[in-house]
């Protein structure tokens, strides 16, 4: 689709710009050769898949076009935020959506009043949920409620228990954890690939 896109955009909508292409099955080589390319001025326009999210540095940069902007969590859009703005110039993160769902709304509506990562993060998981704890199914209900990430205090004691019980009774033989022993198993059992 990347590909794609840069042709279209070279040959009829920009055709007396420079513009260059970075996608993640690109060689590294080629990949470095056009973000330095970009960095340097020598291109005008980047067309690039989500592969831009972490450790690019362009100072120069000053807009990033998001298409289906309501597809992605609200990280990878803070994250792709982060790319422009870096250099003394004005800078623009437009975030594009033909048909957005509700959710898809919401996220876009967070990310453009939220600008705290960690508030962000914890928004994403309050709208869009953990996923699954195994990580065998990718959507519905989880089985395992999540914590928020306000809930530190709480999540630093349970961790202390857990590693105060693994190291009492890691097989959970004792009578006291029988109970625990057994909601266990019915997790594990429950994923198929763990029974």
């Amino acid at each position: 689709a990347a590909v794609a896109e840069y042709e279209h955009l070279s040959r009829d909508v920009f055709p007396d710009l420079r513009l260059g292409l970075l996608h993640g099955k690109m060689p590294a080589n080629e990949k470095e050769r056009t973000m330095r390319n970009f960095r340097d001025g020598k291109l005008d326009i980047l067309v690039s898949t989500s592969v831009v999210e972490v450790g690019i540095d362009v100072p120069n940069a000053t807009v990033m076009l998001v298409e289906a902007a309501d597809r992605f969590g609200l990280s990878q859009l803070h994250q792709f935020r982060g790319r422009v703005g870096r250099g003394q110039k004005k800078s623009y993160c437009l975030l594009l959506s033909e048909n957005p769902s509700p959710e898809g709304i919401e996220r876009l509506r967070a990310i453009e009043t939220i600008h705290d990562g960690f508030r962000l993060a914890e928004k994403d998981l309050e709208l869009r949920g953990p996923g699954e704890f195994f990580g065998t199914r990718q959507s519905g209900l989880p089985d395992l409620r999540m914590a928020r990430l306000s809930d530190t205090p709480l999540l630093e004691l349970a961790r202390a228990e857990a590693i105060t019980l693994f190291h009492s009774d890691s097989d959970l033989s004792k009578p006291e954890h029988q109970p625990l022993a057994k909601e266990m198993a019915r997790v594990w059992q429950s994923q198929g690939e763990w029974s």
